[in-house]
Formats: C-alpha cells, structure tokens, sequence
C-alpha cells in the first residue's frame, strides 16, 4: 500500500470513529471495517453479535481452523496470509463438478449443494457467507443434525431470503455475526472475517 494510501485509509477511520463513541472494543473493530468497505454508517445498527461470536472466532483461527465460503467471491477477499500463519485454510467448493451435478440433479443453488456435500467439514471450522441465503437455510439444517461449526458470518445481501435465513440462524445456540435486513454481500462479510483475523493476529485473548 502507498503512503497515499495509507493516510487516506487512516483518515477514513478518523471519520468512522468519531460516530461509533458509543460501541466498545471489540465489536467496534468489526463494525468499523463494515463501514469502512460499504460508506454506509447504517451498519452500526444492523450487525449483531450472539454467542461470543468474536472470542469464539478468534480462538477458531487461533487453533488453526479453516474458512469455508459459500461463494468464491468472499473467498479472494479473506486474508490468507493471516490465517495461513495459524495453519487455516480457506475453502470454497461451489465450482466443484460433484456440486454443480448435485445442484442441478436436486434443483437447488450450487451454495446449498456445497454446504450439503460437504456437511462435515463444517464442524469446529470457520463459515462464512455473504452472497447466499440458500446457504445459510442450508446450514440450519445442518446443525440440526447434530453439525456445529465453531463460529459463523452471516451477510447475505437481497430481497428474496436474506432477512429471512439470518434471522434463522440467529435463532440457533451458535456463535454468529450478523446482519440484519436485506443489507450485507461478499464486500461485508470479507470485512467482517478480516476484522476476526486482524484481532487474530494483533494477539487479542478470550
């Protein structure tokens, strides 16, 4: 990054800042970043923390956990030198040939299909989506089966199923950073993850 760059992303902070006074650290740290990528201070009201979201995500990528994505577009925005340095991996399944033949055998979004064919992978890792609430109705389904992944993001962006499946999932007894509403996208839940990483690597405890 060059110093150009780099004062016009600490000023932006500056700014962020001065309006978030009244959230602590560490959700702060979160919804800054959130802000940050979309230009929209909306955000400070609509993510949600439940379960210890942040401490259980920053011991997840502690113990070297992976990141499953619903998407390859929130896949490229996550820090993997990060969480390659914790021994993690980020993971994105939905261009596999055996979910495309099981999304269209099935009828259903190859999102969905990847969480399906790949259930157990889920469990004690990272998920995170930001583009498909197929996936997250997918993912209820999967912990009701016995399936808990040790922390998950949930930011998927729309009109048809996005409230609905982030309001599901919140209602399950699992460590979950949310949004709100229709708002979210690949964008935010990169930011979200990266701010779990970033607390990661700064050597935050919980």
């Amino acid at each position: 990054m060059s110093q150009e760059a780099r004062n016009i992303e600490k000023e932006s902070f500056k700014i962020i800042e001065k309006k978030l006074k009244n959230i602590k650290h560490p959700e702060k740290e979160i919804i800054k970043r959130v802000i940050h990528t979309t230009a929209d201070f909306d955000f400070g009201n609509l993510v949600v923390f439940k379960n210890g979201a942040i401490e259980e995500g920053i011991n997840a990528v502690k113990d070297g956990r992976d990141i499953i994505t619903d998407v390859n577009m929130v896949k490229a925005g996550i820090n993997t030198r990060i969480l390659s340095r914790f021994g993690g991996k980020i993971k994105c399944y939905i261009q596999d040939d055996n979910v495309i033949e099981a999304s269209k055998k099935d009828g259903t979004t190859r999102a969905r299909a990847s969480f399906r064919l790949h259930k157990d992978e889920l469990k004690d890792n990272i998920v995170v989506v930001g583009n498909a609430p197929t996936a997250i109705f997918e993912l209820c389904k999967i912990i009701d089966e016995g399936i808990r992944p040790a922390m998950i993001v949930a930011a998927p962006v729309g009109f048809v199923g996005a409230r609905e499946s982030k309001e599901q999932i919140l209602e399950y007894d699992v460590p979950c950073i949310a949004i709100k509403g229709d708002k979210g996208g690949s964008t935010v839940a990169v930011a979200i993850t990266n701010a779990i990483l970033n607390l990661a690597d700064k050597g935050e405890n919980y």
